[in-house]
């Protein structure tokens, strides 16, 4: 005996795609600007930024793909539809994001010991640009970043563009006025720095769904005491939640209810209870209970499944 709830994302995601679509035409024409502008004023900084956002554009083209994949629609082979090609959208955007971070580290690294002459002038210029065209990207996705960890690493990923490419104007600022042409290697490295750890959070909170964690925050414990005080509940055991993407966490329980409440209420007010609890008190609206009555205790397991 069960019960399970869905919701339509599709407007959501409509919105979503509209906003990367808007990113990805500012970061496309950024990346051939900035690169360009490294070309010419022999800037690694500049580089890695031109390299970092060209990574990120496609990053953005794969959140996309991933996106329509999670509008298709539920199949007997695939129960919960595509949902999951955001996760792993998320994932291949964080292993790009890591690669970037090993690069930069190693060419920043050969520039200090040998350092290129730079032309600051130019790389003022062209990182002037970068950092307004990352910023409109920036204020684009800021009230949709929360909505998926798809669409959080795209936000991440140009954030971390805006502070390369402030990074890089310090860099050309300080080569300007005082000739330390090592600054601009500084510069790529520090953009790797800031980098790594938004590309290791992100891959971790993947990974965490992939793995079906309990989602952040929950506490199965607290979960399983609420749904013990339902009127007639005895027990829940085989208590799981996971989380199907991000936003939308799942919980299936095997809960044992006296003969008596079963006979007064039945089966179906049980469920509402069950599911008007976790729904409340913990915003999970994905959820499948299996009622059992007192009496097939004895038909139960001993074990129960960690």
């Amino acid at each position: 005996m069960g019960v399970g709830h869905g919701h339509d994302h599709s407007g959501g995601r409509a919105e979503d795609r509209r906003r990367l679509r808007v990113v990805l035409a500012i970061t496309s024409s950024v990346v051939v600007v900035e690169a360009l502008g490294a070309w010419w004023s022999g800037s690694l900084a500049l580089l890695a930024d031109a390299g970092h956002m060209l990574t990120d554009a496609a990053g953005i083209v794969v959140a996309l793909l991933a996106s329509l994949l999670a509008t298709r629609p539920p199949s007997p082979r695939r129960t919960f539809g595509y949902h999951r090609a955001e996760i792993l959208a998320a994932v291949l955007n964080a292993l790009v994001l890591l690669a970037l971070c090993g690069y930069l580290a190693y060419a920043g690294t050969r520039r200090l010991v040998d350092p290129t002459e730079v032309d600051a002038s130019r790389l003022l210029v062209f990182a002037g640009i970068g950092l307004v065209a990352n910023l409109g990207s920036v204020s684009v996705l800021t009230r949709r970043k929360d909505t998926s960890l798809n669409m959080k690493g795209a936000y991440l990923e140009v954030l971390s563009d805006t502070f390369g490419s402030a990074a890089a104007i310090v860099a050309g600022l300080i080569v300007l006025t005082t000739g330390f042409q090592r600054a601009d290697s500084i510069a790529s490295l520090v953009i790797a720095v800031l980098v790594l750890p938004r590309a290791w959070a992100l891959l971790r909170e993947a990974a965490g769904v992939l793995l079906e964690a309990t989602p952040a925050g929950l506490d199965v414990e607290d979960v399983r005491r609420h749904l013990c005080r339902a009127d007639g509940v005895l027990d829940v055991h085989d208590l799981h939640a996971w989380t199907i993407t991000s936003g939308m966490p799942a919980l299936s329980a095997h809960v044992t209810v006296t003969d008596q409440a079963l006979a007064e209420r039945g089966v179906g007010r049980i469920l509402d209870d069950l599911t008007g609890c976790v729904r409340a008190d913990f915003g999970i609206d994905h959820a499948t209970f299996q009622v059992e009555p007192e009496s097939h205790r004895d038909h139960e397991p001993d074990t129960e499944h960690p």
